[in-house]
């Protein structure tokens, strides 16, 4: 018990030295929202987000698909990728305190699945309304 406690407060020692910190679950969230106003967005809201999350969209391979076919609509449980099968993580902050802590994951994971969900890339304000929904979950 002393050792894994002096293990643990090593750990946390050296993050504070090196600058780095234990996020709390979403914590990027508020700079993503910042850079979205700098790009002409604003008055985020989660309403909507629910409809958007379940809108299916036809994909160049001609099979409909929406945000909820690999991440279900139970946001607090693991989805599963429709094309690999990988299990997905799930999204709800509040099971899952690391989503949203990574503001290039952010960036990453928007424009990948928005391109393979909706076949486009999603807006500025679309990020921030879908942001604004997660930080409730």
């Amino acid at each position: 018990m002393k050792r894994n406690l002096r293990v643990l407060l090593g750990v946390f020692v050296a993050a504070l030295f090196s600058g780095q910190s234990f996020a709390a679950g979403g914590s990027a969230i508020p700079e993503m929202l910042k850079a979205y106003e700098a790009e002409g967005a604003g008055n985020f809201t989660a309403d909507g987000v629910k409809d958007l999350w379940v809108q299916e969209h036809k994909a160049s391979d001609g099979k409909m698909r929406s945000c909820s076919t690999c991440h279900g609509t139970d946001l607090t449980k693991s989805g599963k990728h429709a094309k690999t099968g990988k299990v997905i993580d799930p999204m709800a902050i509040s099971v899952n305190p690391e989503r949203f802590t990574d503001p290039k994951k952010i960036k990453k994971w928007f424009n990948r699945n928005c391109k393979w969900a909706w076949g486009r890339e999603c807006t500025p304000q679309e990020k921030g309304n879908f942001l604004t929904y997660f930080k409730g979950l």
